[in-house]
């Protein structure tokens, strides 16, 4: 997949991405002046293949064509929403593509991107966002994660994904779910199978 960066988007995409936020994202609580601002700027058409720009902003995840997918625009609008990024944010973004990451570029202070959690380095970053859900949430992130950071990521409770915010305690990161969130599963994040009576 290509990104092409300082390309004039067509008439077609401008309005679909207009769209893809009135109806979309406000109708669904993502209202953020400065979130919608940075979906208003960033294309997300740019970080498809060239065959799916056509459904770039359809209401539902963008298979990639590699095995992972971009996700629908409200999980991010959800995600960033639960994060509250500011200036002073330092930010890791764990996703296979720069989506999510351009966006929280245009929120925080300063965003590095891991394609996972295997190859992310630096820290401690005051939030990690996972563009996808977990079955478990590793301590290894306790230890890219600033003392009142927090972690926003999916998580698989009973088979269903939930949006969740984590914070660090006691050199753990203990998840909250907050509802509902259409997220594919990350095998990164799957727990350790077991077989029991």
């Amino acid at each position: 997949m290509t990104v092409v960066e300082d390309r004039p988007a067509s008439a077609e995409m401008l309005t679909a991405r207009r769209a893809m936020i009135d109806s979309q994202l406000r109708v669904t609580g993502v209202n953020s002046p400065a979130i919608l601002a940075a979906f208003a700027k960033v294309a997300r058409e740019d970080f498809v293949p060239a065959e799916r720009r056509v459904v770039a902003y359809a209401d539902r995840a963008v298979p990639l064509g590699d095995g992972t997918v971009l996700s629908p625009a409200l999980t991010y609008g959800q995600m960033l929403e639960a994060a509250e990024l500011a200036q002073a944010d330092s930010v890791l973004v764990i996703s296979a593509n720069g989506y999510l990451a351009a966006l929280a570029a245009e929120l925080a202070g300063t965003v590095a991107r891991a394609e996972s959690l295997a190859a992310a380095q630096g820290g401690p970053f005051s939030a990690i966002l996972i563009d996808g859900a977990a079955e478990v949430l590793p301590d290894s992130l306790a230890g890219l994660l600033a003392d009142d950071g927090r972690v926003v990521t999916g998580l698989v409770d009973r088979n269903v994904t939930r949006l969740a915010l984590a914070r660090k305690a006691l050199g753990h990161v203990v998840p909250t779910a907050l509802g509902e969130a259409d997220f594919a599963v990350l095998p990164e994040f799957a727990a350790t199978k077991s077989w029991s009576f």
